[in-house]
């Protein structure tokens, strides 16, 4: 399906039902956005992962404008700010309260800051692997010069430089990250996630190149603003937003939950999958917002 909004074409794709039979009524679920990351991803290997949620709630995915199924168009606009205007612009556009925001990496900086600047949007807030600002970057160089291979430690100079700028070049990069991505990468697996999936080099590259918007953005000051009751996930081994960044986003949200997951790397989605899942329905079963 898509959505025409702010001078853009959004795909988005709906799992699980909005309304369920409860006795003599009909009873609506929570509807929660599921957030891609990248940037130059897009929503489908989500669904392998999360549909497990539809069991408490509905589930909205949808790409980033210019990445996956959404419309391309100005490059420049592939940014973190424009992100955070299309999701808000989506949740009208479908008519929705209050939705449950789960954001996992690049979908996590766009689901902190549609959180503080529309704090009446979002009744749960749930950040998966994610960084507030723009220093995660050095902290990835550092860990890939420690642990990672001649071949990793390159393939990232590529990324950082902006030089994935093919999809084959896009495929090699997750295929040489893929065990630091995950602790338990699957070659094979992943493989078929990438045949699938739509690579969008522009938007990667808008966001890592030097002078990308992810190389100076701060979300720091903009977190006191958030009001929805907020767990933040990180993966103990993660090379990328290690968990020192989810530990400073627990600082800086008042009363927020932060759970490290011991056996996980960037991928807590193949890592710990059924304990994923768990935690974030058990959280929105204990923590109502106020």
């Amino acid at each position: 399906m898509r959505a025409s909004i702010r001078e853009t074409e959004i795909y988005f794709d709906i799992d699980g039902a909005g309304l369920v039979p409860d006795g003599g009524r009909m009873r609506e679920r929570p509807t929660a956005f599921i957030i891609h990351g990248g940037p130059g991803g897009e929503h489908s290997d989500m669904k392998a992962r999360m549909n497990a949620l539809t069991a408490r709630m509905q589930l909205v995915y949808f790409d980033h404008r210019g990445q996956g199924r959404s419309a391309r168009g100005d490059v420049s606009k592939y940014t973190l700010d424009e992100n955070v205007e299309d999701m808000e612009a989506l949740r009208r556009h479908l008519g929705l309260g209050p939705i449950v925001s789960i954001g996992t990496s690049y979908g996590g900086m766009v689901a902190m800051a549609h959180a503080a600047r529309y704090p009446d949007a979002v009744s749960h807030l749930i950040l998966i692997v994610t960084a507030s600002h723009a220093g995660f970057h050095e902290r990835a160089r550092q860990i890939v010069a420690e642990r990672g291979t001649p071949e990793q430690q390159a393939v990232c100079e590529q990324l950082w430089a902006g030089a994935l700028d093919t999809i084959e070049k896009v495929r090699r990069y997750y295929d040489l990250m893929g065990p630091l991505y995950a602790r338990r990468f699957d070659p094979v697996a992943a493989a078929a996630v990438r045949e699938r999936g739509i690579h969008s080099p522009e938007a990667l590259n808008q966001a890592f190149a030097p002078g990308g918007f992810l190389r100076s953005y701060d979300l720091r000051p903009e977190l006191k603003n958030i009001v929805a009751p907020t767990l933040i996930i990180a993966g103990r081994h993660d090379w990328i937003c290690p968990p020192e960044f989810s530990e400073e986003i627990h600082r800086l949200i008042p009363g927020s939950d932060l759970r490290v997951f011991d056996e996980s790397s960037h991928s807590v989605r193949v890592d710990e999958p059924e304990k994923l899942v768990d935690a974030i329905q058990g959280f929105l079963v204990y923590r109502r917002r106020a």
